[in-house]
C-alpha cells in the first residue's frame, strides 16, 4: 500500500495507541508479540506502523503533552483525547506535519535556529557573541531604538559588546514570559516549559514581566540566576556554575537527580528519554559528552547500577534499576 493512501481511522488509532505505549516503557515479551502480530496483520497496520515511525523520526519523538505516563490506561479520558490528537497527526502525514514540522519546530521562518544536539555561535551586527544550544530558535531585530532577541525556543549564551551608535541602543532579550535588558553583562536565557531560566555571570539584568503591572524592575547581579513566569519570578539563587558546560559540549552533573540527567540528556537527541521511578532520585556526578550520547548514556550504565535498554534504533531509551 502506498504510504499517501487513506488508512482506516480505526487502524491509526491503533497505531497511535501502540506508538505511546512503546513511549511509556518497555512492553512485556506477550506485548511485543501482540505488537509485532498487529503489524503483521495486514498491509495496512504495517503501513500505519511506518507512518507512525516517520512522524517520530521527524518530530525527534513524540511532543512532550504526547508523550506521558501510562494515565492509568485505557479508560483515562486525558489519554483518550491525546491518542485522538495523536491520531489525526498520523491521518494527515506525511505532508500535513512535514509543513508543521519545518515551519515551528524547526524554526525554518526564524533569523537563526539549532538542530537537536547543535550548537551554534554568532556574532551580531554590534560585535555581540551569541551562542545557541540544542534545539534553539531565536530572531534577530536591531532598529535605531533597540537591539532585541527573541528567544522563540531553546537557549542561548550571551555576551553583549558596547553598542558604536550615538545615542546607545538598550540591549534586550524577549521570551514569552518577560522581557530583559542588559547592563552590560555576560547571561544565559533559556525557555523551557512555560518558563523563562536567566542566569548571569558578568554585570546586571533587568526583568520585566509581562502579566505584572509596570513596577520598579527586579536587577538580578552577577552570580545570581532565576526563573521567572509572565506573572512571578522566583528568589534568586548562586549562578550554577555547571550551565555554561554545554558550550564545551559536556552535560555536568554534580549530585544529580537521574531522572533530571535524562531529561537534560533527552535535550540533546532524538527520541524520548525515560527514566524509571524506581531510579528517578538516584543521584549521579561526572562529566557526559553531549555530542555522543550514546557513549554517555554508557558511561551511565558502566558507573551506576542501571540499566540502559534502547528501542527503535535509539528512539525510545529507558534507564532502570539493574
Amino acid at each position: 500500500m502506498n504510504s499517501q493512501s487513506t488508512i482506516d481511522p480505526q487502524i491509526l488509532e491503533q497505531a497511535a495507541e501502540w506508538l505511546m505505549r512503546l513511549s511509556e516503557g518497555a512492553l512485556s515479551e506477550h506485548e511485543f508479540a501482540q505488537w509485532q502480530q498487529w503489524r503483521a496483520s495486514s498491509a495496512t497496520c504495517e503501513c500505519a506502523w511506518q507512518r507512525a515511525e516517520a512522524l517520530l523520526g521527524k518530530l525527534g519523538g513524540l511532543p512532550p503533552e504526547l508523550a506521558m505516563p501510562a494515565l492509568d490506561r485505557p479508560a483515562n479520558p486525558q489519554r483518550r483525547a491525546m491518542l485522538g490528537r495523536l491520531a489525526a497527526l498520523l491521518a494527515i502525514a506525511p505532508a500535513g506535519w512535514i509543513g508543521w514540522q519545518l515551519n515551528e519546530r524547526q524554526g525554518w521562518t526564524a533569523d537563526y535556529h539549532t538542530a537537536i544536539g547543535e550548537r551554534r555561535p554568532l556574532t551580531l551586527a554590534d560585535g555581540s557573541q551569541v551562542t545557541l544550544n540544542t534545539d534553539t530558535v531565536i530572531d534577530v531585530d536591531f532598529d535605531p531604538l533597540q537591539r532585541l532577541i527573541s528567544v522563540r525556543r531553546g537557549e542561548i549564551l550571551v555576551q553583549t559588546a558596547p553598542d558604536r551608535q550615538v545615542p546607545a541602543r538598550p540591549f534586550r532579550v524577549r521570551t514569552e514570559q518577560g522581557r530583559m535588558q542588559a547592563l552590560g553583562t555576560r547571561f544565559s536565557v533559556r525557555e523551557d516549559a512555560g518558563l523563562t531560566r536567566l542566569a548571569v555571570f558578568d554585570g546586571r539584568m533587568q526583568i520585566e514581566l509581562y502579566q505584572r503591572p509596570p513596577a520598579t524592575p527586579m536587577i538580578v547581579v552577577a552570580g545570581q540566576q532565576t526563573v521567572f513566569s509572565a506573572s512571578s519570578i522566583s528568589p534568586v539563587t548562586p549562578v550554577d556554575s555547571a550551565l555554561t558546560a554545554w558550550t564545551q559540549g559536556m552535560l555536568v552533573a554534580d549530585g544529580m537527580h537521574l531522572a533530571d540527567f535524562a531529561a537534560q540528556l533527552a535535550r540533546y537527541r532524538p527520541g524520548i528519554v525515560r527514566c524509571d521511578p524506581a531510579v528517578a532520585r538516584v543521584r549521579i556526578s561526572g562529566a557526559f559528552p553531549l555530542d555522543d550520547t550514546r557513549r554517555a548514556l554508557s558511561m551511565l550504565a558502566q558507573t551506576y547500577p542501571v540499566n540502559v535498554t534502547t528501542r527503535f534504533g535509539g528512539y525510545w531509551v529507558t534507564i532502570s534499576a539493574v
